[in-house]
């Protein structure tokens, strides 16, 4: 796809990845309030951002959510029609961009800054033919029985797997994001300087037809690789991914541990090669890093919410360049 030439009027365009700690904190039930309390204190770093005269995009996850959603699908599934996770997807996009859009409104008010914040609920395009869909492991929802198990998998064609001997949970796949479809609305929301939430939860998974029609797949995507072809769509120049931790490591939690403040790409993928990131953490993050700088990004940073500031300056964060 054949980009138009995009201005930004000289101002640097940051794709910032929020990590699950700025909506549920460990401990947390997750309940509305306190998933908007987690939030408003979560947005010093957007504030800073604005202040320095960066244009955002604002990317998050909804593991936790969408399991919720789910739950109550399955508890009310004799009440009312079930919903498809692609649903449930949209569904929580929305309501968690609800809820940052609302903060942060109120907070840009007090600051005295005037901008609009805008939710795109965004369909990202997989390959119908990506193999993730034959070796589904990605688990989500509520834990089953043995024998519940067994008759979802009859009835509904199921992935489901036993997950630490804790019980039964389907898993679907996680194919690989290629495309945003909703970037041009993104792209003129940044040029008129609005602030926009997107690809939340990784965005809403579609495959794209014969015909050209875009459908809907129950599978899930991860956001921080979502939140890497949204900035390489948008020509983002950073893209900053929140985590609990305020640098990356290698030898993680080990004797011989090693902090990394400034990595190439090709060092980062040396160590994901070697193992030091896994599928489940640090990989995915390290891995849309890599995706981005070659993509034509400027860098990418993983930090800590509460880091961002320092990480920008250089004395906090791992950043990762191209060379």
């Amino acid at each position: 796809m054949k980009l138009k030439p995009f201005t930004m009027k000289n101002k640097r365009v940051t794709v910032i990845a929020l990590g699950g700690n700025a909506l549920i904190r460990e401990g947390q039930q997750g309940t509305t309030a306190e998933q908007f309390e987690n939030i408003k204190k979560s947005l010093d770093c957007i504030i800073y951002c604005l202040q320095q005269g960066y244009r955002i995009v604002i990317t998050h996850g909804n593991g936790p959510q969408v399991g919720n959603m789910l739950l109550m699908v399955e508890a009310s599934k004799k009440q009312v029609p079930e919903l498809p996770l692609g649903v449930c997807v949209a569904d929580t996009e929305g309501a968690i961009g609800y809820m940052i859009q609302q903060s942060l409104t109120n907070r840009l008010r007090k600051e005295g800054i005037d901008k609009c914040v805008v939710t795109v609920l965004t369909q990202v395009v997989v390959d119908k033919n990506d193999r993730a869909f034959l070796n589904p492991t990605k688990p989500i929802g509520p834990f089953f029985t043995k024998e519940e198990a067994e008759r979802l998998g009859r009835e509904k064609g199921w992935h489901i797997v036993e997950d630490s001997h804790r019980g039964y949970r389907r898993v679907v796949a996680s194919p690989t994001p290629l495309k945003i479809v909703e970037v041009t609305a993104v792209r003129k929301l940044l040029e008129a300087d609005e602030i926009v939430i997107a690809a939340g939860g990784g965005g809403i998974p579609v495959i794209m037809k014969e015909d050209g029609d875009l459908e809907g797949v129950d599978v899930v995507i991860d956001k921080d690789l979502a939140s890497s072809v949204l900035a390489r769509d948008i020509r983002a120049d950073c893209l900053v991914m929140l985590t609990g931790v305020e640098r990356v490591f290698l030898n993680y939690k080990q004797a011989n541990e090693r902090t990394l403040k400034c990595i190439t790409k090709n060092e980062a993928q040396q160590y994901l090669q070697e193992g030091h990131f896994p599928p489940g953490s640090m990989g995915p993050k390290i891995q849309a890093a890599i995706n981005f700088l070659n993509w034509g990004g400027e860098e990418a940073i993983i930090t800590s919410i509460d880091k961002v500031k320092e990480a920008l300056g250089g004395i906090a964060g791992t950043k990762i360049t191209k060379n």
